[in-house]
């Protein structure tokens, strides 16, 4: 059984995160018909590495431990298998921008395990040269859909809606009618069963986010911070890629670039932990 992460606990969780993050993956940008960029094996290797890391280790302990669970002496963290790239709805796809794909990497997830079963993702950026675990989260959701999407639609994008909590995987098997497929409740209640087209769920995500891209009233208004296209990296001044930046607090909220609309990371991690009990 999963816990919600209290807040106090965010510089426990965060191993030296500065406050803007972002992966700088050096990936080629995606054509009118291909998916998302995509990471490299040895940027997964990398990632990977960083994640079974002893320091990374050593805060897992913490984070397994919180509340009495289990000790930090035996909680004895392991990470499970490589680390899966994380696609999250695109901006530039909500706002009809030609050849845009449907969604747009943000970070590299790794599964954690506890000696009692607890489970945690481990949420991975390149900065400054190398790679960094920037937030741990409870549940293991980012390497759960990665591997249902892929079982579902082998070759497709599985991807996160993060302002509703749902998951998809687009399915190019037939190229002339591709469609969207939800993983989970979320994302059946908001495309059906049986999924839809690509066309139609521009549509839906179009009238649903269309007012709250970057120079719209409601993003001017400050209300949770709109939805961001710009790079984070880039308006800290990093010169950070556009490509998938990660902020420490988006990715508390969830929401990865994006940043979460109306809904805070106490919201968000209290509704993962409840998806991953049932």
């Amino acid at each position: 059984m999963t816990r919600q992460l209290p807040r106090h606990l965010l510089k426990a969780v965060l191993a030296g995160s500065a406050a803007t993050l972002a992966l700088g993956l050096a990936a080629p940008a995606a054509t009118a018909d291909s998916g998302p960029a995509a990471p490299s094996a040895a940027s997964r290797d990398a990632a990977h590495e960083a994640a079974a890391a002893p320091g990374t280790l050593d805060t897992l302990s913490r984070f397994f431990a919180r509340e009495g669970a289990v000790t930090k002496a035996a909680a004895a963290p392991r990470v499970q298998g490589g680390a899966v790239p994380v696609y999250y709805l695109s901006p530039d796809f909500v706002a009809g921008k030609k050849g845009a794909p449907i969604a747009r990497l943000e970070f590299l997830a790794s599964k954690a395990v506890s000696s009692d079963g607890q489970e945690a993702s481990l949420w991975t950026v390149q900065q400054g040269g190398s790679w960094q675990v920037v937030n741990i989260a409870t549940g293991d959701d980012e390497t759960h859909y990665a591997r249902v999407g892929a079982q579902k639609a082998p070759g497709g994008t599985v991807f996160h809606e993060p302002q509703i909590n749902a998951w998809y995987v687009r399915d190019d098997r037939d190229d002339a009618h591709a469609r969207v497929l939800p993983l989970d409740k979320d994302a059946v209640r908001a495309v059906g069963a049986d999924g839809t087209s690509v066309a139609a769920y521009r549509k839906r995500v179009q009238k649903a986010y269309g007012d709250k891209l970057p120079g719209s009233a409601y993003a001017k208004s400050g209300k949770a911070g709109g939805y961001d296209k710009e790079s984070a990296g880039n308006a800290a001044g990093t010169g950070a890629s556009t490509q998938g930046p990660v902020t420490v607090a988006s990715s508390i909220a969830g929401a990865g670039a994006l940043l979460a609309l109306g809904i805070s990371g106490t919201a968000l991690v209290r509704r993962r932990a409840a998806r991953r009990e049932g």
